[in-house]
Formats: structure tokens, C-alpha cells, sequence
């Protein structure tokens, strides 16, 4: 469990996913690009989420920091288990770091079985985003 709470305000979960050494920027008009095609603000998002692996990049950090939303890390392993669900896999990031995808990947652990991809990955140059929605029970 990621101890994200979901509710109509928090739903959303932006999946992120960079080349070690990306720029702030890059990443930046990316995760904003990824917001702006579903719709939704900043103030919506109930986390980001990323591989383990980049847990000190400065660039992911650094958005994360100016998005305002808890930074969530998986190993590639638990990533690996997403694959079925995903939109957009990858042998070449299989290859890379042992799962296939990113973005789409960490966006989707951290909602669980109950998660849509509403934002399937979409790439810049060295970069990844995917957005993921909680679908909450009526009321």
C-alpha cells in the first residue's frame, strides 16, 4: 500500500520517468504538457510517482517539489507487474532497467486495481509522463 489517500479532490497521479542527467526544464514542460492533456491542475494531484532507481534525480525532485504532491518510489520489480496494463510497454526499457515502462507503470502502482490510464506515456527527448485516475465508489 502507498498510504495515498484518493478522494474527489486527489485523484490523479502523474508517472515520471527520465535519462539520468535530464534538465529540470525537460521534465518540467513535460509533467505540465501531461497535466494540461487530461485536463486537470496541479492542485489535483494526489502524488507523483517514479522507478527507485531515480530517487536522487535532481530534475524529478525539483517538479516534484514545484508540483506540491508526495514523491513515491517502486522498485522495477513491482513495476514489472503493471505490464499488463500498460498502454505503451517497452523491451528497450526492459532492457534498460528491468520493467516495461516508467511512467505508465508508477502512475498505475500507485492507484492499484482500481486505476485508469487517462494519460498513456507521452515522451519529450529524455523524458517519460503518464497520468493515472482513481476511480472512486458512488456515494
Amino acid at each position: 500500500m502507498t498510504g495515498i489517500v484518493f478522494d474527489r479532490t486527489h485523484r490523479y497521479v502523474l508517472g515520471l520517468g527520465c535519462e539520468r542527467g535530464t534538465s529540470e526544464g525537460e521534465v518540467n514542460e513535460l509533467a505540465r504538457t501531461a497535466l494540461a492533456a487530461a485536463g486537470i491542475d496541479r492542485a489535483e494531484l494526489a502524488a507523483i510517482a517514479t522507478i527507485d532507481t531515480r530517487i536522487n534525480e535532481a530534475a524529478i525532485v525539483a517538479v516534484t517539489r514545484d508540483l506540491g504532491a508526495p514523491l513515491l518510489f517502486f522498485a522495477a520489480a513491482r513495476l514489472e507487474e503493471e505490464t499488463p496494463r500498460l498502454k505503451n510497454p517497452s523491451a528497450i526499457v526492459f532492457a534498460r532497467v528491468g520493467c516495461h515502462g516508467v511512467a505508465e507503470s508508477a502512475a498505475l502502482a500507485v492507484v492499484g486495481s482500481h486505476a485508469e490510464l487517462i494519460v498513456p506515456k507521452i515522451k519529450s527527448r529524455r523524458a517519460t509522463a503518464a497520468i493515472a485516475c482513481a476511480l472512486l465508489q458512488k456515494d
